[in-house]
């Protein structure tokens, strides 16, 4: 069985564990349900989740290979409960070797840290997504030059882990502009993602799409700087000769963002 892979929206810090007070109480009450939905929308359950988050950036891509990674609370300014959450996954050093040697074999450099926690984008939605934390979850890098090309070439090496029961899932947001989320941006968040959704739709100019993305409407304003979308970028790698489709949209925060899945 062939699984999809994913790029969801992770949600502004530990937004769904805390009573949100930056905008109606129930913002992300609709992408909370999308990600608990998740697992039960997949062919199979997973055997092993690999996690590309917006939030660690290193030289060349590098596999977090702990067997039990710590949490890193990379928020500020949050309730104080919302710094003592836990997710006690356990990491897979067997499955970080497997992403060493899929990215050997395609040319890719790439380096390991076995001391590497979990950032927010990791642990906030995986909560929902596995909320007994029973899965194995390994993390990858952003390549640091932030070379869209690099990350669906990085995306394609890792195509088979698909076929071995692997997740492979993007964590990011389709909009990230941390001075962008008023009225103000409605629209242009619309004609960003509605560019979007047909971007990842057809696997033959995909890749081309992705790799021009800031030549998409009010990139730059959805992206001042790109480290969000990348995870996109694995994922649609990964994704090959599968269409993409949005598979979930909210407007939260007076901004349009959404989910994309392949497969």
């Amino acid at each position: 069985m062939t699984l999809p892979t994913v790029f969801l929206p992770h949600g502004a810090g530990p937004c769904f564990f805390m009573e949100w007070q930056r905008g109606p109480a129930d913002a992300w009450d609709r992408t909370a349900a999308y990600l608990r939905g998740l697992v039960a929308r997949l062919p199979e359950r997973p055997k092993a989740i690999l996690v590309i988050s917006g939030h660690w950036e290193a030289p060349e891509f590098t596999v977090g290979s702990g067997q039990w990674p710590q949490l890193v609370y990379d928020y500020s300014g949050f309730p104080e409960h919302t710094y003592r959450l836990t997710f006690e996954a356990p990491g897979s050093p067997g499955l970080a070797r497997r992403v060493r040697r899929l990215l050997d074999a395609a040319g890719i450099a790439s380096a390991e840290d076995a001391g590497h926690g979990w950032d927010h984008g990791v642990f906030v939605p995986l909560k929902l997504v596995t909320p007994d934390a029973d899965i194995p979850v390994v993390q990858l890098s952003l390549k640091a030059d932030l070379d869209a090309a690099a990350h669906l070439a990085a995306g394609r090496a890792l195509a088979p882990l698909r076929d071995e029961g692997v997740l492979i899932v993007g964590s990011g947001m389709s909009w990230h502009n941390m001075r962008g989320f008023t009225p103000a941006f409605t629209a242009r968040s619309a004609a960003f993602d509605a560019w979007l959704e047909t971007a990842v739709a057809d696997p033959a100019a995909r890749d081309a799409a992705l790799a021009r993305w800031d030549e998409a409407p009010h990139a730059r304003e959805a992206h001042p700087r790109e480290e969000h979308l990348l995870p996109l970028m694995v994922a649609a790698g990964a994704a090959q000769g599968d269409p993409g489709r949005v598979a979930f949209r909210d407007t939260v925060m007076d901004v349009v963002l959404s989910a994309v899945e392949f497969g």
